[in-house]
């Protein structure tokens, strides 16, 4: 069966969306996501066997049959984790993150037996950023985010926030020509590229940082930083992915 796939955004979106942080509803949102990918079987009317092909996950199911989620299993998060492009989620690697290498920020469920959004949202985080960084480096990213572990109320931006806007960062470059061609060019020329610098990324940082007025400059500056660390880390997902598929080609064409 066809597995129903989600972008970062989309996935980040629906977190947002399950908090009521959203005005877009959760159905919508897996209807949208799916659509993209059916327009023909949509527009000839065919969409019914095409949905039927489709692997729909059992939390999914529950969204579609209208039932209020507000927290999730290990996993529950894990086959959420399947869906989004170049994840590599599993439920043995969360449960490491929940009792040892994060348990300072991850703890027990605080939905009764259930994960919340946001735990949810920082497990999606580190499947990102451990593919740039060393946990220890993750963890003081975190201090910087997130404050006390054991308060939500002095977190920078909530962590599913936090998902969404760097979701959409990267998209943004996956999207936008004018930015990966300065990519290349730098890259070729073995210029080192500067975020930083390049006005368009900083606009669409700046979009992030001007609602949050709360904040004092050095904060909105520290969740400047690790809006692009986290892009950049999407982005090494990607090659990540992309050397596997590779290497996996290699050993199965030998023949």
């Amino acid at each position: 069966m066809e597995s129903f796939a989600l972008t970062r955004v989309e996935m980040s979106s629906l977190l947002l969306s399950l908090t009521g942080l959203s005005d877009r509803k959760p159905l919508n949102i897996l209807q949208e996501a799916w659509t993209k990918f059916h327009l023909d079987e949509v527009e000839k009317g065919t969409s019914l066997p095409a949905f039927l092909s489709t692997d729909v996950p059992p939390i999914f199911q529950k969204i579609i049959k209208g039932h209020d989620v507000k927290g999730f299993s290990l996993g529950e998060i894990a086959s959420l984790g399947h869906l989004i492009e170049y994840s590599t989620l599993t439920v043995t690697t969360m449960q490491n993150w929940v009792k040892r290498d994060f348990k300072e920020y991850l703890g027990s469920p605080r939905e009764g037996k259930k994960y919340s959004v946001n735990q949810a949202a920082l497990l999606f985080m580190i499947d990102d950023l451990k593919s740039a960084l060393n946990f220890e480096s993750i963890r003081q990213l975190f201090r910087l985010m997130f404050l006390k572990p054991d308060r939500d109320d002095d977190d920078l931006i909530e962590p599913a926030k936090l998902y969404y806007a760097y979701a959409g960062l990267f998209e943004e470059i996956k999207s936008n020509p004018t930015i990966q061609t300065q990519c290349k060019v730098d890259q070729l020329l073995h210029k080192e590229f500067s975020w930083k610098e390049d006005s368009l990324l900083r606009s669409s940082t700046d979009r992030v940082i001007n609602r949050l007025t709360h904040l004092t400059r050095s904060q909105r500056e520290s969740v400047r930083n690790i809006l692009l660390i986290a892009t950049i880390a999407v982005q090494t997902c990607y090659f990540q992915s992309l050397a596997r598929q590779y290497f996996n080609a290699a050993l199965f064409l030998d023949f």
